[in-house]
């Protein structure tokens, strides 16, 4: 082999590496290079971008476990009304208020979990029943078996199970753990086989992968959950199997006028909602990648790249995206994580999710602070090696145009705020919906949103990089209507003035502004939502 055609040594290679690294980084725009120059001994970024939902079970409701896991992280609380009654969840509710007695905070926002409408079993008269591998019987849709089910006839509560069966197709149950293939079809059952060995008790979910059911978008104890929803101010609803768009239509119709400002965070968690996705990311307000239900309805090598996929789209779209389902699951009985569960919640910050979530790690299990401090330093590491400039500039380049003006500023804000190496990013929002388009190009920079509307401070936490703050001083009386005096004018810039002011010295505070540098304002060119069309740059003093 001639010279010019050797293979550089390991030696020779090391100064070529950092030439490269040197001459693309100096742009961040080099993804491979980015990744390959990553140093696990440095420290990450100081303030975390993602945000971090709890979901809250008798371990840790009350005022002192709230109060906790709040300084561990928690950002939204979620109640899951698959389990619990309405009272139960109202004591939750009023036990974070009571956390905020016992030390004030940032805020935290409540969303609630919808059971959704689902398929289960009946009930098994002898408790249980084991089977084996070959095992044949009959799931039925007569009630009349429903209270004593055995190992020959067990009832299903979905009356159009035959309709949507014929032989050859598969029914999970528990989760996926029972699988059975249908062998015959008959006009109120289906004839089974099962394809492992296991036991079988009472009331347990069904899934019907690859099938399409016709379901309703809710049922009546959702209506009623949703009622409560609104009578207790809650921030966001979490939908369960929502599979159209015309679900969203369905439960926003139902929230109603006093609750049209909740937002409605889209489950999907089976392959309808996959192949409607995007008219569902269309009307809905955020989606939740649900990986439990997923799981069993698509083969499991292929939920990383619905995963993928989704969160891709939702970041295109500028709506939040979180990714949940036993990103953590160990740790409801060991004080670690698995080295698999870290790299599982790394990796869904690396691929743009705005938020993780902790389910029975935070309800039941016996770590949760621990399981929120772990998500939360995670998180802080993946964040820190984020390619931010390759992500800004495929997103710019395929955000069609014209724009609004709103999101002209959200872009430019950001653009300058990478040309500016600014600390920080302002914006003064009513709605929030600027901190949100701000949030969908994933600025390097921390975004504080100042808002004197404490429900859009709590929504605010669905946005990645989005800090909310509750600007409760009301010195300045805004003129919704008709044309502003030049006295109303002054007074007005007055209190923006005001408040970022005040935003500053909130930054300064978190560590997060110093002096001498630089931070970008959003603001309004007069008062009311939709106005925002100013930017400015400040200089920290």
């Amino acid at each position: 082999m001639s010279k010019t055609n050797r293979i550089p040594s390991e030696k020779q290679l090391a100064p070529m590496f950092e030439r490269l690294v040197n001459t693309y980084l100096s742009n961040g725009d080099n993804e491979l290079l980015s990744r390959a120059s990553e140093d696990w001994k440095e420290d990450p970024t100081n303030i975390r971008k993602t945000s971090i939902i709890c979901t809250i079970g008798p371990k840790t409701n009350s005022p002192e476990a709230l109060l906790s896991l709040r300084k561990s992280g928690m950002n939204i609380m979620r109640l899951n009304f698959s389990h619990g009654t309405h009272e139960y969840h109202a004591s939750c509710i009023e036990n974070l208020r009571k956390s905020f007695d016992l030390e004030p905070g940032r805020p935290v926002a409540v969303a609630l979990d919808t059971k959704g409408p689902e398929i289960r079993t009946g009930m098994v008269k002898a408790g249980e029943f084991s089977f084996k591998a070959g095992h044949q019987m009959t799931f039925t849709t007569d009630e009349g078996r429903k209270p004593d089910g055995d190992d020959k006839v067990m009832y299903i509560d979905y009356k159009n199970l035959p309709k949507v069966m014929k032989p050859g197709k598969f029914i999970y149950i528990d989760d996926g753990t029972l699988i059975w293939k249908v062998i015959e079809v008959g006009d109120n059952f289906v004839k089974v086989e099962s394809q492992n060995a296991g036991k079988l008790s009472s009331q347990k979910g069904v899934n019907l992968p690859n099938t399409d059911v016709d379901l309703p978008a809710l049922s009546e104890k959702d209506k009623a959950d949703l009622a409560f929803a609104v009578k207790h101010n809650v921030d966001m609803i979490f939908a369960s199997f929502i599979r159209d768009a015309a679900n969203v239509h369905v439960i926003r119709d139902v929230l109603g006028e006093e609750g049209a400002n909740i937002k409605i965070i889209s489950k999907i968690e089976n392959h309808q909602g996959l192949h409607n996705f995007d008219e569902i990311l269309k009307v809905t307000d955020g989606i939740m990648v649900a990986r439990g239900d997923l799981g069993t309805e698509i083969p499991p090598w292929k939920v990383f790249i619905a995963q993928k996929s989704m969160i891709a789209r939702c970041n295109i779209y500028g709506k939040p995206c979180i990714c949940a389902t036993q990103m953590l699951q160990s740790m409801t009985s060991s004080p670690r994580p698995t080295r698999a569960e870290s790299t599982d919640v790394a990796n869904a910050v690396l691929d743009g999710a705005d938020c993780v979530m902790l389910s029975a790690e935070t309800a039941s299990g016996q770590y949760p602070n621990e399981a929120v401090e772990i998500m939360n330093r995670i998180c802080l590491e993946a964040e820190s090696t984020f390619c931010y400039m390759p992500f800004f500039n495929n997103l710019r380049a395929i955000t069609p145009r014209p724009l609004s003006t709103e999101e002209t500023i959200a872009l430019s804000a950001v653009t300058a705020s990478l040309e500016e190496h600014a600390d920080v990013i302002i914006v003064l929002t009513i709605s929030g919906n600027v901190a949100r388009m701000i949030s969908k190009y994933r600025p390097r920079a921390p975004i504080l949103a100042i808002t004197r509307s404490s429900a859009t401070a709590r929504q605010l936490h669905l946005s990645r990089g989005v800090y909310p703050f509750h600007y409760n001083k009301s010195d300045f009386v805004a003129k919704k209507e008709g044309k502003m005096t030049i006295a109303e004018i002054e007074a007005w810039q007055n209190d923006v003035d005001r408040r970022v002011a005040w935003a500053m010295a909130q930054g300064k505070e978190m560590g997060l502004i110093k002096p001498g540098h630089v931070a970008v304002a959003v603001q309004g060119w007069r008062t009311g939502s939709g106005k925002t069309n100013c930017l400015r740059i400040l200089h920290c003093t």
